[in-house]
């Protein structure tokens, strides 16, 4: 207990899934987390479980005058912003072409322009708490060919490659900013659920769009938290651009 004690996070897309998960571990282990998210009735509830703990925000990560009201109540009222888990995402199921330049920028936008709003935000804020931890959730579709979700695997490796390039800029400033991303494969949560309807959960076409997830095994929304966690504490201070895959092996087998 306690690996995250006195910290403050914002933690985006924490309604369900992945990001809820991740804000009660965080304030189970001592953060103040904000539950962020245009999800107001879910946000709304993962704050009321988490209890003293936990805060909600509505938020669009698309839009930057709703980063810059959120990153401002946080420290306004807390003093101090130490974490952003950058969680929020969505997926289109469709081929490179198949996808429309509409459905491309609809998942650019919160895919690649949240995260790239929130490490902009959230970085001189946390430099002045001291320092922080920014967690990118990327995708094992950063990673292997995933040709069903081609505007998600675009989306994805640019969350990836803007993760190092934070990171980098952050370590030449000296300012305590660290920037991680985290890569999980096939999880039990709402997204993943929806996706598997979308495509078919047996089908040889199922294979090949979700690039071998459909075979492999699935792992749990806690198995991210536990990453996040461990990414937001000190444990990981000298852990900085990494790439943490979650996904039982699946990009290296």
């Amino acid at each position: 207990m306690g690996r995250v004690e006195g910290k403050v996070a914002i933690i985006t897309g924490a309604g369900s899934g992945l990001g809820a998960a991740s804000a009660k571990v965080l304030a189970r282990e001592g953060a103040t987390v904000v539950v962020a998210d245009v999800n107001v009735a879910g946000g709304e509830a993962v704050a009321k479980e988490i209890g003293a703990k936990g805060h909600f925000l509505e938020h669009d990560v698309t839009r930057e005058e709703s980063w810059e009201r959120v990153v401002a109540d946080t420290v306004d009222r807390f003093g101090r912003l130490d974490v952003l888990v950058n969680n929020a995402g969505v997926v289109v199921v469709a081929t490179i072409e198949d996808t429309t330049l509409e459905q491309l920028r609809f998942v650019e936008a919160v895919n690649v322009e949240g995260p790239f709003l929130g490490c902009k935000h959230a970085i001189p804020k946390m430099a002045e708490s001291g320092g922080g931890s920014i967690v990118n959730l990327s995708s094992t579709a950063s990673i292997i060919g995933s040709p069903g979700v081609a505007a998600y695997s675009a989306s994805k490796g640019a969350v990836r490659s803007l993760t190092q390039t934070v990171a980098v800029h952050c370590k030449l400033r000296e300012n305590g900013v660290r920037c991680n991303s985290i890569h999980p494969g096939g999880m039990l949560t709402p997204m993943t659920a929806n996706l598997k309807s979308a495509i078919g959960e047996t089908s040889k076409v199922a294979l090949e769009m979700m690039g071998g997830m459909a075979r492999e095994s699935i792992g749990e929304a806690d198995d991210i938290a536990n990453a996040v966690l461990y990414l937001a504490s000190d444990e990981s201070r000298f852990v900085n651009g990494a790439m943490l895959a979650v996904d039982d092996a699946m990009t290296v087998a």
